[in-house]
């Protein structure tokens, strides 16, 4: 998959080459819940700043590329309390409902005005299990952006506005049966359920409705899918003092 990053990378140096300098390049990647796609968006970042620094005649003051990802852009739970269901709209949490699709796409709009003035995107605090806003700062030395997330290539509604709003989008592939096995540890592994049995029904209720939507409403790629693959470059081993915990005969290995 490094590989595969060094020929995104390259592909985003070259499109920015090719703008006038008050733009930015935007690139789009998305996959299913445990393709890995943020593993390698993180790579192509990596390589990106790293050939514009090899190509700049003095030292960068601001890496040029950012990542952003679209957890920032969670609904709160107070949102989800709000909602017809609250039961639902928390169970169904990371469905496209459960996200501000609007407040989304208003931010790749504002990416793609001249670059002159700071662009802000929420993050997603994990602790608390709330977004926090204005949290990532784009700065007009950012001119290459890539936005990590579920549903960077949704092709429905504001999702797909959005997308088309996007120079470059990419979209990993990955065999639903690999998805599922891979979600299932990472749920028991993180803790996020508390028990194999919660960790299936997870994957089964929402991560795989959600998959199976993103795979049919991709919007028109720029690359060809990217097929995740089992690449040790790409694995992130169990911290030790979660292993006590697990209770059960797990690998070492779970995917983002």
């Amino acid at each position: 998959m490094d590989e595969i990053a060094q020929t995104l990378a390259a592909r985003l140096v070259e499109g920015l080459n090719k703008k006038p300098t008050n733009e930015r390049i935007i690139a789009g990647l998305a996959g299913v819940p445990a393709s890995g796609k943020s593993t390698l968006a993180q790579l192509v970042v990596q390589h990106t700043n790293a050939l514009l620094a090899s190509q700049a005649a003095d030292l960068l003051e601001v890496p040029p590329a950012i990542l952003v990802t679209q957890d920032g852009w969670h609904l709160p739970r107070s949102a989800l309390d709000a909602m017809p269901d609250p039961k639902e709209a928390h169970d169904r949490r990371g469905a496209p409902f459960t996200f501000d699709a609007k407040g989304y796409l208003a931010f790749v709009k504002a990416l793609r005005t001249p670059v002159t003035a700071d662009v802000f995107a929420p993050t997603f605090d994990h602790a608390k299990k709330d977004p926090v806003y204005d949290d990532v700062r784009i700065r007009p030395q950012h001119r290459v952006v890539l936005i990590e997330g579920l549903y960077a290539l949704l092709n429905v509604e504001e999702w797909g506005e959005a997308a088309m709003l996007l120079d470059e989008r990419w979209f990993v592939n990955v065999p639903k049966d690999i998805a599922r096995t891979r979600l299932v540890r990472r749920h028991r592994i993180t803790g996020v359920a508390g028990s194999w049995e919660e960790a299936v029904w997870r994957s089964n209720t929402n991560d795989e409705p959600n998959g199976d939507l993103i795979r049919a409403h991709v919007a028109p790629t720029t690359y060809p899918f990217i097929e995740s693959l089992e690449d040790t470059t790409m694995v992130m081993v169990v911290p030790p003092e979660l292993l006590p915990k697990l209770g059960e005969d797990v690998d070492e290995v779970y995917w983002k």
